[in-house]
């Protein structure tokens, strides 16, 4: 998958999002996501508001925020959410199709949609099966770069290998798992931790 064809994949997976939230009850909207501090609805917000941010969008928001991410983060979650969990879906829905995007490498707006997908799925039990070959193109920048998650400090030293893709990265005690477990473990989630094994997944877990 070239970086220019991952919109399709993108909108792809916020619609089979959104339909996987469909039925939620209030109680399952508060659910904690794995972003720490938010819920899932709140995670949904986030990727809301990201779908409709352009570059120079992005830069006078941050502005506007005094030049925290955090504050330009909490302000655009709050707009998105609405009144109700259905207006969070709903405002969702609306950005399916949006190609819209901060600044930033083409991948990462493809990691977006997959990991945030998974900070809402696993804490409600939901599973998903993502296009192997978008999972690869996400931890193949990541692996490299201590941008935002600092995932290239993680794995260091260590020996990562899937067990369902042709895919494995570094040397040193190993972490094997399916694809989706070791890019969410990439990307800082402790929680695919139980998906893995290997002599690695102890130091990588602690990190």
């Amino acid at each position: 998958m070239a970086n220019n064809d991952i919109w399709p994949t993108v909108h792809a997976e916020r619609k089979a999002l959104a339909a996987d939230l469909s039925g939620l009850d209030d109680e399952q909207w508060s659910t904690p996501s794995l972003c720490e501090g938010w819920t899932v609805r709140d995670v949904l917000a986030h990727m809301t508001a990201t779908a409709k941010i352009t570059p120079p969008a992005f830069f006078t928001k941050l502005v506007g925020s005094g030049f925290s991410f955090r504050k330009l983060q909490a302000k655009d979650i709050e707009t998105e959410r609405g009144a109700t969990p259905a207006d969070t879906l709903d405002h969702f829905r609306e950005i399916e199709t949006s190609s819209k995007h901060p600044p930033g490498p083409t991948a990462t707006w493809l990691g977006e949609v997959i990991v945030h997908s998974e900070d809402i799925r696993r804490p409600l039990g939901l599973r998903h099966d993502y296009p192997t070959d978008a999972l690869i193109q996400v931890a193949d920048p990541y692996k490299g770069s201590n941008l935002v998650m600092g995932a290239k400090k993680r794995i260091a030293g260590l020996h990562l290998r899937a067990t369902d893709a042709d895919w494995q990265h570094g040397e040193g005690p190993e972490v094997a798992g399916p694809m989706l477990a070791l890019l969410t473990m990439i990307a800082g989630r402790k929680a695919a931790v139980a998906d893995l094994s290997g002599d690695g997944v102890a130091v990588l877990a602690e990190r």
